[in-house]
């Protein structure tokens, strides 16, 4: 983009519609946007390559506002550079239904790439979408063809770094050599609770060098030629690059800038007065005058740039047209052709096979078969690859200097997700990334954050229950599973043998509007028998597995737990109670069935006993206050499996009990 606009009148823009809109709204955070203004005009103006006309452009650099609390600052640079997003849209900021929801948000702002505001996240996400930019260049372009050519920008602030995730994932991004990754930093010494000193006292710059990044320091913030100069240099660099720009928060405001007041709250009507006399702007709230439009505008820029990459393209597809297709496909999201076919043959061999094995391993041998047919598949585990099982025998790790399919992603549960949700965000990949059940809260708000933004990452979680055993309490999940399913668009599946975790690898590959877990047990699970019509059932979360004439109860269980209460089901069959058995690997998908398939799997009238060896609090929703759950109470204790399987009640004595207080009547 070239103009003859002043630069400091195009920072003013910014300013000036990011106090106007937070005072209308009456709420928000002016101080980012106003204090990052220059360095927003030397990155957008000078450098970020994309096309407002086409906001998913797929070679299109990809910004990141991590510091996600100034979403004015990014509303101000989409709606001025060009995209749908109208000076009504910034009048109405943080209202209910508006393209500019209080922090971005994906999917809802055109030219947003993450939702940001938990910070640290956005970083993390970057270095995702950074990764999977490289390793896609690496896959897919040719001598004379740099298909894939694109740059991570980052916007982040001392919060981001204060948070312990953004330590995890930038460690990752110098060991892998992320070199496309460029971070601007806005060094203003504020936070919400005022100057930083008290509580942040890192070298920031040294911290980033022992990661392996190069780093520019001591970066004017407030002149856009040094931060232009200094994002030369840094995408001249074969490292990630941090420019740590010093900034003063709120700058332009006279009475404000510089202190924690301008960081969270309006101007107010006075200061936002004083400041249009001191910046020099003199046009009435969210009036941006043509000139100021003009020099911002990058929709000619950008459908240049898309042009020429289009013909690129072309001549690529007339070269390679196999990898031209398949790239097209991986970057559109759709599965390849005859997924749906590996995926039946594939239950159909388990079927025959009937295994009983720990549904870890089911796992892993459904990873194994549909990793065949889908070389989008980019998986990885934080250290437990032996223990979770993740990798498979085409798997190949990668490296800095190595392309490959598999991450060994460290002790790193929560950078590993949220990094995977950068993966999925940029596009090619169908992530999935490994650890035990219990150390899903060290990820938890990265799965809150893939449920928000309707993408489509696997979390792969083992060592499902007690049955880890002696490992004890600290690592035997019993809230986790049920914890999990409150996470609204947040698909769980605990299958019970081989078949359901067939089904639930299938399930999650297939599903395009939201992440998935995936939780597989320790110990060896027995294989259950099926009709073909039970095998499809499973899709829809829960079906009748075992079933009997004139049932008086339904008994509802969840992975290994139903090894168990088929066994129930046999020893009450033997007394003369007719009981069915329901599998519900999934409760998210069953709860969304139809009313008439769910009242078919549990009828109106029938009591009910669910078994579950997780807390037994969730399914009082399923039970009601005249059943029965067969649960945790309590943390577990250490122990070998058996034992405490017996000790906790998930026992076929404990079970018939329960169904024997639940019917009113002695069943024993």
């Amino acid at each position: 983009m070239t103009t003859t606009l002043p630069d400091n009148i195009m920072a003013n823009a910014i300013r000036a519609l990011a106090m106007d809109a937070v005072q209308k709204a009456n709420s928000g955070h002016p101080g980012m946007p106003m204090g990052m203004a220059e360095i927003a005009v030397a990155l957008w103006s000078r450098h970020y390559r994309h096309n407002p006309a086409n906001p998913h452009w797929s070679n299109r650099d990809r910004f990141v506002l991590s510091n996600g609390h100034g979403s004015m600052l990014q509303y101000a640079l989409l709606h001025l550079s060009g995209y749908d997003l109208t000076i009504e849209d910034i009048k109405n900021f943080r209202q209910l239904h508006s393209k500019t929801p209080g922090h971005p948000e994906v999917h809802v702002t055109p030219g947003v790439e993450t939702t940001t505001g938990p910070l640290g996240q956005g970083i993390t996400n970057a270095v995702g979408m950074a990764l999977a930019e490289k390793l896609l260049a690496e896959e897919f372009n040719r001598p004379g063809f740099d298909l894939v050519d694109h740059h991570t920008y980052v916007f982040l602030g001392d919060g981001c770094l204060m948070e312990g995730i953004s330590h995890e994932a930038c460690s990752l991004a110098g060991t892998w050599k992320l070199n496309k990754l460029i971070a601007l930093y806005d060094d203003n010494g504020i936070s919400i609770d005022g100057d930083v000193k008290g509580w942040l006292t890192d070298d920031t710059p040294k911290r980033f060098e022992a990661y392996g990044w190069n780093v520019i320091p001591n970066v004017d913030g407030h002149d856009v030629a040094a931060v232009d100069a200094a994002i030369v240099k840094a995408k001249a660099s074969d490292k990630p690059t941090l420019i740590c720009c010093k900034t003063i928060i709120g700058k332009g405001s006279p009475n404000k800038a510089g202190t924690h007041d301008v960081h969270g709250a309006p101007l107010g009507d006075k200061e936002i007065e004083a400041t249009r006399i001191a910046i020099d702007w003199t046009y009435p709230p969210f009036e941006i005058p043509a000139e100021v439009y003009k020099a911002w505008d990058a929709r000619e820029d950008g459908q240049k740039w898309q042009k020429e990459w289009d013909v690129l393209l072309a001549a690529y597809t007339k070269e390679y047209p196999g990898e031209s297709a398949e790239f097209t496909r991986r970057m559109s999201g759709t599965l390849p052709a005859g997924f749906d076919e590996a995926v039946k043959q594939y239950i159909t061999d388990c079927v025959a096979k009937k295994e009983t094995i720990a549904t870890r391993r089911a796992s892993q041998n459904a990873i194994e078969a549909y990793s065949a047919i889908l070389p989008d598949f980019l998986g990885g585990s934080a250290d437990l690859t032996g223990s979770n099982l993740t990798n498979w025998k085409e798997s190949v790790k990668l490296t800095a200097d190595k392309p490959g399919n598999y991450i060994s992603y460290g002790v790193r549960e929560f950078g590993m997700s949220a990094i995977m949700n950068g993966i999925a965000l940029h596009g090619g990949f169908v992530p999935f990334g490994g650890t035990f059940l219990t150390f899903s809260d060290y990820s938890r708000n990265a799965l809150r954050m893939a449920a928000l933004m309707q993408i489509r990452s696997i979390f792969v979680f083992t060592h499902d229950s007690i049955g880890v055993g002696e490992d004890g309490p600290t690592h035997e999940p019993v809230e986790h599973i049920s914890s999990m399913r409150l996470i609204p668009n947040l698909n769980n599946w605990r299958p019970c043998d081989t078949v359901e975790s067939a089904v639930a690898w299938s399930e999650a590959i297939k599903r395009e509007n939201g992440p998935t877990t995936l939780i597989f047990s320790r110990q060896n699970l027995a294989y259950q028998e099926r009709t073909e019509e039970q095998v499809a059932n499973i899709a829809r979360g829960g079906y009748v597995l075992r079933d009997a004439k004139d049932a008086k109860v339904v008994l509802i269980a969840t992975g290994s737990e139903v090894e168990l209460t088929v066994n129930a089901a046999d020893e009450l069959a033997k007394k003369g109670v007719a009981a069915r058995v329901v599998s519900m690997p999934s409760t998210d998908v069953f709860d969304i069935q139809e009313p008439a398939y769910r009242e078919s799997v549990l009828p109106k009238g029938l009591p009910r006993v669910a078994i579950e060896a997780g807390i037994t609090d969730y399914w009082r929703k399923y039970v009601g206050l005249e059943g029965a759950v067969v649960g945790m109470e309590s943390f577990g204790e250490s122990a070998p499996a058996s034992v405490l399987f017996k000790h906790f009640g998930f026992t076929v004595e404990n079970v018939v009990a329960k169904v024997q207080s639940v019917l009113g009547k002695t069943v024993l």
